[in-house]
């Protein structure tokens, strides 16, 4: 198990093989949270809202409707939107990893 030595201004270095091991690169962040008296970080990803909703409003010009069911209810429409939603999550975590 690697050992991380506190520096001044309390900062430390995480070992080679923990960084690799989640992809790390330098500027990503890292949720901090105490548990059981153990220190846990926990690497996390910040969306800038408004690329996001730029990227949403492209994504959302270039849908075209090929429901098999054109009598569908808005119910059943916002739950395949949602399953397409979770499934290009799903690819893009994949990609990144």
């Amino acid at each position: 198990m690697p050992l991380v030595k506190v520096k001044e201004k309390f900062q430390i270095t995480l070992p080679a093989e923990l960084r690799e091991a989640l992809h790390l690169a330098v500027g990503d962040l890292l949720e901090a949270v105490i548990q059981d008296n153990v220190i846990v970080l926990k690497p996390k990803v910040v969306v800038d809202r408004e690329e996001a909703w730029a990227k949403m409003e492209h994504a959302m010009a270039r849908v075209t409707d090929r429901a098999p069911h054109p009598n569908q209810s808005p119910q059943e429409q916002e739950e395949e939107i949602a399953e397409i939603i979770k499934e290009y999550r799903h690819d893009h975590a994949k990609r990144r990893a």
